[in-house]
């Protein structure tokens, strides 16, 4: 992600996830007409489960490439694919099985797996150099990804993925790291509801302390967020 100036999109919740849908389609489509591909990372959670429900449809769907679309995941849960607290199940359901995507081109984050470390290290080695374009959430803590408030992987510098311990269960989990999300060509941060309020606002405007506020990480990229959720904002809303 290049250290370009922040770009806020303040939505009603009536036109948040279309709007974010629109810009995300757009990007895809212009990655694939310069390059031929595109290598994308979902983020799980409730908030982006709409945008990429309106992603799927047709109106835009049929716009892109899907078969030449990577799919990657910012971070995973220590659960089956099938479980419903399993960001690859949420994007499947929501997305994938939707559009035409091929299922060799989806790589799923298999942070079940017993050997968590070897599993990290397999995930860096797929991962592209650069992700073409990166979407994030935030919790009401700030985290983003699985990168917690506190957590030393908000300080990692050489692993471009790694075993977490998450706050609340399932606990054990994968995420990519800072690396990652400083090397992508266009992140997205996708943010939601009244709940998030006051960590936007320290997102957004407090000091620049992404151990303290980990999507501080993404401050320079393009935020989509609804209005409950910018209802403490003042000088970052355009």
């Amino acid at each position: 992600m290049s250290a370009s100036a922040l770009e806020l999109h303040v939505e009603p919740a009536s036109r948040f996830a279309a709007t974010a849908a629109d810009w995300i389609a757009a990007a895809l489509e212009a990655d694939l007409r310069a390059s031929g591909h595109c290598a994308i990372a979902l983020s799980g959670g409730e908030t982006p489960r709409p945008v990429y429900e309106r992603l799927a449809e047709a109106s835009r769907a049929t716009r892109i490439r899907w078969r030449d679309v990577d799919v990657f995941f910012g971070d995973e849960r220590a659960v089956p694919p099938g479980d419903p607290e399993s960001n690859y199940g949420m994007a499947m359901a929501a997305l994938l099985a939707r559009a035409p995507a091929a299922a060799s081109r989806v790589h799923r984050l298999e942070a079940e797996r017993p050997d968590r470390d070897a599993a990290a290290q397999d995930y860096a080695n797929a991962l592209p150099e650069r992700l073409d374009l990166l979407i994030l959430g935030m919790g009401a803590d700030g985290h983003t990804a699985s990168l917690f408030p506190g957590s030393p992987a908000c300080a990692e510098r050489v692993r471009r993925v790694v075993p977490v311990t998450g706050p609340k269960p399932p606990v054990d989990r994968l995420t990519i790291t800072p690396p990652v999300i400083a090397a992508a060509r266009r992140v997205v941060v996708l943010v939601a509801g009244a709940g998030k309020a006051a960590a936007l606002v320290r997102a957004l405007e407090g000091p620049l302390e992404p151990r303290d506020v980990p999507v501080q990480l993404a401050r320079g990229g393009v935020w989509f967020v609804d209005h409950a959720a910018a209802g403490r904002l003042g000088s970052a809303v355009p």
